[in-house]
């Protein structure tokens, strides 16, 4: 008799908490996205010409030189999965680190021979989840040159988009200032057609 008075409450609890956690507060959470910020609930997907050509919250494979380059991607086996994002757990005495870091220092050299400024770290290391699309204004200044040189046009235009695509601060207090490389890249290509 007193289990039957503890096990129907309990019952009753856990279908009604069942339903609330996981029925009506994730339609709740799910519609109000959509209402409110539908291009960020949707992935923050870029679509040029009806063709989906990327998100401007996960990176991207640019190594073509007339492009910037963003972070080096820790997903594997392909780089830049979405479904595998995780840091790469490489300690800082680790050789396969060391390795991927002179690969990377390697192609950035022999991209543009006659930049002898220091590399940006974030050019060379993956961030915590392996899909960062932003690299920092140093980073995005490091390779001015270069894409300048190859695509034949004034390092100062390449330069004035970089400003123009470095995003401040959050709230202006939150992260640090960041340039996407998809979003730069785009307008790399937009000026290229005019």
């Amino acid at each position: 008799m007193e289990l039957r008075t503890h096990l129907r409450p309990a019952l009753v609890l856990l279908v009604l908490l069942t339903l609330v956690t996981g029925g009506a507060y994730p339609l709740v959470v799910t519609a109000l996205a959509q209402l409110l910020f539908p291009a960020q609930a949707n992935g923050s997907l870029v679509a040029e010409n009806g063709r989906t050509v990327g998100s401007t919250l996960i990176g991207q494979p640019f190594d073509d030189p007339r492009y910037f380059w963003g972070r080096l991607s820790a997903t594997s086996p392909k780089p830049y999965d979405a479904t595998a994002s995780s840091g790469s757990n490489l300690g800082p005495l680790s050789d396969a680190l060391l390795d991927a870091v002179k690969g990377r220092r390697d192609a950035l050299r022999a991209a543009d021979p006659a930049n002898t400024a220091a590399i940006p770290v974030d050019l060379v290391t993956a961030s915590g989840s392996g899909l960062d699309p932003d690299i920092s204004p140093a980073a995005a200044r490091y390779q001015v040159a270069r894409v300048a040189r190859v695509r034949g046009i004034p390092a100062a235009e390449v330069e004035g988009l970089v400003e123009r695509y470095t995003a401040g601060r959050q709230l202006g207090v939150l992260g640090e200032p960041r340039v996407n490389v998809l979003e730069l890249n785009r307008a790399l290509d937009a000026q290229a057609r005019r």
